[in-house]
């Protein structure tokens, strides 16, 4: 039998910086600010078999979610207008919001759940993600599912 492939969702700080550089070096093919794979690899410096041996494993997050739903879990403090701008930031991003559950507060704290669909307009997830846990109030945001 076969190994079935299997997918981890993690913060950049936990991505050993080989992987962070392939993926810088396909980011500058992509873009044509490089022509040749040499290139790319020397720019942000590491081998051209580190490249190739990641090259088809790492993807930044955004790059491949797209159509897809993903669930987020986090907690706020119960102050009037933070859900509002949870939910402002979804908007600036054009993410569809498929539901909302916020828990009864407990202690001055409400837990969220909020899915929201990635469509071909969304901005970059990564960025929508920091800009969440920007806000004052807002704690612990995180991934919960991506289907």
């Amino acid at each position: 039998m076969g190994e079935s492939t299997k997918y981890f969702v993690v913060k950049q700080k936990a991505v050993p910086e080989v992987l962070l550089k392939v993926v810088e070096a396909k980011r500058l093919l992509e873009s044509e600010k490089v022509m040749t794979i040499q290139e790319a690899v020397d720019a942000v410096g590491i081998s051209r078999s580190s490249f190739y041996k990641y090259r088809n494993d790492i993807f930044r997050f955004h790059d491949n979610s797209q159509g897809t739903t993903i669930t987020l879990t986090f907690q706020m403090d119960d102050e009037p207008g933070i859900l509002s701008d949870v939910l402002k930031v979804v908007a600036e991003y054009r993410a569809n919001i498929l539901t909302i559950h916020q828990s009864i507060p407990i202690s001055g704290i409400a837990s969220l759940s909020l899915s929201i669909q990635i469509l071909q307009t969304t901005g970059d997830i990564s960025r929508m993600l920091e800009r969440m846990e920007e806000l004052g109030g807002v704690h612990h945001v995180k991934i919960l599912a991506k289907e």
